[in-house]
């Protein structure tokens, strides 16, 4: 038996229901001041016939579907995954949805999300990219990058990474250590990460103390194979260094995990702090000694500017966000 066919309710319906315009119906529906008689009867419309507004048909004649694409290199990071959650919260307060863009570090992806934004299928992108897109964003795309700083004037919000550098080794320092070394990947692009290096290397350098720079440029299964290869030459015969800083806490948990595979005691032998500070669920507790980005402050401002971009005000190009070091079990 066949069931019984649905027929599409239109503003048209609403609006003969109510007794009204349709320009009328579409104030209401875009909270545009009517007359509180007027608003009470569209509503109730809308109540009896069951309608729902069709937000991107809409967003075709205004040239708004209250909707924001965040486009993520990955899911499968926690980081990713902590930082996405307090966007969606701080887009709802605008009343803004969000549509979320794994872009699995594909650039010809990311290409196809900022298309979105020029087809006005979306209103504006939220974005952490460590690809070579530089050419293809435009300056009146309302974009906002997070960590990533694009040689045009795209406005970007990011942790104090040159700050988290030099706060890392102060904290290694104040723990006693004599030797130190700093170990990451970055992309070729410039990005986050690598000034979390050079704030390292900077305070080194500045208080004359001993330490060695293992920042690779390059893929992630070369730098497993670099990362193998540094930590069997300064800790299989010999500890070579004391104190260590990894600019993400994924890759302080990798060198914990190879270090004890060498037997090389965390924080007897080597202490080491990372750097994000993330938690794999709300009431989780962050373990490792690490330098804290305030996701849910970074996630308040980089949709806060954005949302002044969609309106067309102003911004500054710049917005950078206090960090903070958090001492666990990797530091004494």
């Amino acid at each position: 038996m066949l069931g019984e066919f649905k027929i599409m309710v239109t503003i048209k319906d609403v609006a003969k229901l109510a007794g009204v315009s349709v320009g009328t119906v579409s104030k209401v529906i875009n909270n545009i001041g009517v007359k509180p008689r007027t608003k009470e009867l569209v509503e109730n419309a809308i109540k009896e016939l069951n309608y729902e507004p069709n937000i991107y048909a809409r967003g075709l004649k205004i040239n708004k579907t209250n909707t924001v694409a965040l486009i993520l290199p990955t899911v499968w990071n926690p980081f990713f995954g902590e930082l996405a959650f307090n966007i969606e919260k701080n887009l709802a307060k605008y009343n803004l949805k969000m549509i979320l863009c794994n872009s699995e570090n594909n650039y010809k992806k990311e290409l196809e999300y900022i298309t979105m934004v020029k087809q006005n299928k979306v209103d504006g992108i939220i974005s952490i990219s460590y690809s070579d897109i530089d050419s293809y964003v435009s300056t009146n795309i309302p974009i906002v990058s997070i960590d990533r700083f694009f040689t045009k004037a795209i406005p970007y919000v990011s942790s104090d990474n040159l700050k988290g550098g030099i706060m890392a080794a102060e904290e290694l320092v104040k723990a006693g250590c004599k030797k130190l070394a700093v170990i990451g990947r970055g992309s070729k692009v410039n990005n986050s990460t690598t000034n979390r290096a050079i704030g390292f290397v900077n305070y080194c350098k500045d208080n004359k103390i001993q330490y060695k720079d293992y920042y690779y440029v390059g893929h992630t299964k070369e730098f497993e194979e670099f990362l193998d290869d540094f930590l069997i030459k300064n800790f299989k015969d010999k500890i070579n260094f004391d104190g260590i800083f990894a600019i993400t806490d994924e890759y302080a948990e990798e060198v914990i995990n190879k270090l004890n595979k060498l037997n090389i005691n965390v924080p007897n032998d080597v202490q080491i702090i990372g750097y994000d500070g993330v938690k794999s669920h709300s009431k989780d507790t962050i373990k490792i000694s690490t330098i804290r980005q305030p996701l849910d402050l970074i996630a308040e401002k980089a949709v806060y500017n954005l949302t002044k971009l969609i309106n067309q005000k102003s911004i500054p190009n710049e917005t950078l966000i206090p960090v903070r070091f958090i001492k666990g079990y990797t530091t004494k």
